[in-house]
């Protein structure tokens, strides 16, 4: 033997009763669920009992004549579950079948570049297979790390120095506000010109503490008073008069999803700008084929 030291990890539940558990999430029953996957009810039910014996915790609520819930921790489970069964059919598919190329985006602007990139990608590699991923800056960064996606579109905001990306456009910040708002009829404001209103900002924390660096580069303090989970919530906000609303993303429209018409204003100051890039993992070898989509990508109009 050699002198390496082989740890072996004991595996107490099996990806049989992984996909069982899985099964029963997503029937929201364990009858929908064993006749789904072609098992009696009580052969499902104990799969899942010992499970939760073995994590110590209850995955589901089960109460007779009542719907089953998935519990806080069941959901945390389940996920990671998914993630197992996803991972074990890429390795089952072997060598000759590629998995699909994973183009993110953030969440933001995913409607103005995700859905025409895919749909160029698909014009240029008819023979490889793309898919979709949403999300927010760190969780995008997280997806490149972990090999959950391949690129990312998004604003160049919580990726590190490990991450490689190329600069595909870049943008200016704007403003949201009512429409009898005194900066409505402006051309362009200044950072200056916000000191008076309330901001609103996005709940992210990177998003929230890029707009601060951004007043903090010309040494000035905003008062943040609200924070949107969404770019629509913000919109929204703005259009009754709550505050004003900062984004670097700005919909072609100028009517909030309640029908409440609103004005976007950009932000003249200079040093505003931000980049819109393509990121990808540093550790990613750059081969032809990656390559290849980088330049279909940057090269788009």
């Amino acid at each position: 033997m050699s002198g390496h030291i082989i740890h072996r990890a004991m595996l107490y539940n099996t990806l049989r009763q992984y996909e069982y558990i899985v099964a029963v999430a997503d029937a929201g029953s364990l009858t929908e669920a064993a006749a789904r996957l072609h098992v009696s009810q009580p052969s499902l039910s104990v799969a899942i009992t010992r499970v939760e014996a073995q994590l110590d915790q209850p995955l589901f609520v089960r109460r007779k004549g009542a719907a089953l819930r998935i519990t806080p921790f069941g959901h945390g489970v389940i996920a990671k579950a998914r993630d197992l069964l996803h991972r074990a059919q890429e390795i089952e598919r072997g060598p000759d079948q590629a998995p699909p190329f994973v183009l993110g985006c953030f969440e933001d602007i995913a409607p103005w570049y995700l859905v025409s990139a895919l749909e160029r990608l698909r014009a240029y590699f008819p023979a490889l297979t793309f898919a979709a991923r949403q999300g927010r800056f760190s969780s995008l960064a997280e997806d490149l790390a972990q090999g959950r996606a391949d690129l990312v579109i998004s604003y160049d905001v919580g990726f590190d120095a490990s991450f490689e990306r190329r600069t595909l456009t870049q943008v200016k910040p704007v403003v949201f506000v009512a429409q009898d708002h005194p900066l409505a009829g402006r051309d362009s404001v200044e950072l200056s010109d916000l000191l008076d209103d309330p901001l609103i900002v996005s709940s992210e924390d990177l998003s929230e503490g890029f707009v601060r660096a951004l007043f903090d580069r010309v040494r000035l303090a905003p008062e943040i008073a609200h924070r949107a989970t969404s770019l629509e919530m913000m919109r929204s906000m703005a259009a009754h008069g709550v505050g004003v609303g900062i984004s670097y993303s700005r919909p072609p429209t100028e009517t909030a999803y309640d029908g409440t018409p609103l004005v976007s204003v950009p932000i003249a100051t200079r040093h505003a700008t931000a980049d819109i890039a393509l990121v990808w993992s540093g550790l990613r070898p750059l081969d032809a084929r990656f390559r290849a989509i980088l330049d279909a990508l940057a090269d788009a109009p």
